[in-house]
């Protein structure tokens, strides 16, 4: 899987240009501060202040199933051998999801979570001169570290079946001169796919200096192919995956980023040190177990489809998807739908510019999405009146 034009690095990242390491200063300059700092910085754009104990959270796209049984057994057993970095964890860990995923090690970034290496992205491929092109509606992430460093980013809206638009995105790509452009898939507020041979077509198409970030925070929970084997042909692309989301480690914190050797070097520029070895240890555990990746999307599957057809018989519009998130149509500004659902005790999600009547809702448990029903059919009801 090596490429020739990588086999000086084989031994290491590049080293850190003149350019990288002034970027760098600025950012550690700035400490806590950087908006997007970690992702608890983040997860402040779904808080909410203290959320009473018996109120249902489906906000922030969390999984209350938490982390499988063997993640916890082996989390509990390395909690007590706290005091040591342990990096053979972390090593265990890439090697298990390298294996996995048809890639060499080397061609793994751990972290701890998706958001640092979406942020380092940004940083590393970005800036004044180019652009971050993305969805819109898109995950919003990586659009704030663009402006942070004073990079544009240009909002590409979605097409009629709510995929991304990869030709308007390579277009504006080629006009603007793009360092990066970012797909969620499945794209985050709207759960919604854009098919394999659209990304496919957006890589042969688009500029060279172009770099495709592919989020696929999300993908475990679809029955959609994953595209590391486009990492493995070397392809102008960094896939990103975090634990956060089907494995129900949010705040465990593992993940990674995948990409040949010259692009994931530029993100270990942008910082060093050792990981939670609670979440290496729960995450490489989670790997191995064979059947919770079908089992838990059939699990979120049935509770959504489930919610969905309680949407359509109450003439609910909504934009249907295949993730653990959707977005409810309420017909009018949406943050009324959202502060009338939270005197219910029921804490839905947020509301994006470009969709000003929409609503994100999380898939929660069975129960919760129950009392979602309940409280929803009441609020409309009194909202319309």
């Amino acid at each position: 899987m090596t490429s020739p034009r990588l086999s000086d690095r084989r031994n290491g990242a590049p080293p850190i240009s003149r350019r990288a390491f002034s970027r760098m200063a600025t950012l550690l300059a700035a400490g806590a501060t950087l908006p997007f700092y970690n992702e608890s910085a983040l997860a402040q754009l779904s808080k909410t202040g203290p959320i009473p104990p018996d109120a249902v959270k489906i906000n922030a796209n969390e999984n209350p199933l938490g982390p499988c049984p063997e993640a916890a057994e082996a989390i509990a057993k390395v909690i007590s051998k706290g005091g040591r970095y342990m990096y053979e964890e972390t090593d265990a860990f890439v090697n298990t999801l390298a294996e996995q995923e048809g890639l060499d090690a080397e061609y793994v970034l751990p972290f701890a979570g998706s958001s640092d290496p979406l942020h380092r992205a940004v940083l590393a491929f970005t800036s004044k001169e180019k652009p971050l092109v993305m969805s819109d509606p898109g995950y919003e992430a990586g659009g704030r570290a663009a402006q942070f460093i004073g990079a544009k980013v240009v909002k590409v809206p979605l097409t009629q079946s709510h995929a991304h638009d990869v030709k308007a995105m390579v277009k504006a790509a080629s006009e603007r001169k793009a360092g990066l452009i970012y797909i969620c898939n499945p794209n985050n507020p709207t759960g919604t796919i854009t098919p394999r041979a659209d990304i496919e077509w957006l890589i042969a198409n688009k500029p060279e200096e172009t770099v495709l970030l592919l989020d696929e925070a999300y993908i475990h929970l679809t029955d959609e192919p994953v595209c590391s084997d486009l990492v493995a042909m070397d392809k102008d692309v960094i896939i990103l995956r975090t634990f956060s989301k089907l494995y129900g480690m949010a705040g465990l914190r593992a993940g990674a980023a995948m990409g040949r050797l010259d692009l994931i070097g530029k993100l270990r520029s942008y910082g060093a040190g050792a990981l939670p070895m609670t979440g290496m240890v729960g995450a490489a555990a989670s790997l191995k177990v064979k059947n919770l990746v079908p089992e838990r999307r059939k699990i979120i599957k049935d509770v959504r489809e489930d919610v969905f057809a309680f949407l359509q018989k109450n003439n609910i519009t909504f934009v249907p998807s295949v993730s653990n998130c959707f977005m409810l149509d309420a017909k009018m500004p949406a943050r009324r739908l959202v502060n009338a659902m939270m005197k219910e005790k029921i804490y839905i999600g947020r509301v994006w510019p470009a969709w000003p009547t929409h609503a994100r809702v999380s898939v929660g448990t069975k129960e919760e999405m129950a009392r979602f029903k309940t409280a929803l059919l009441k609020v409309m009801s009194d909202l319309q009146a």
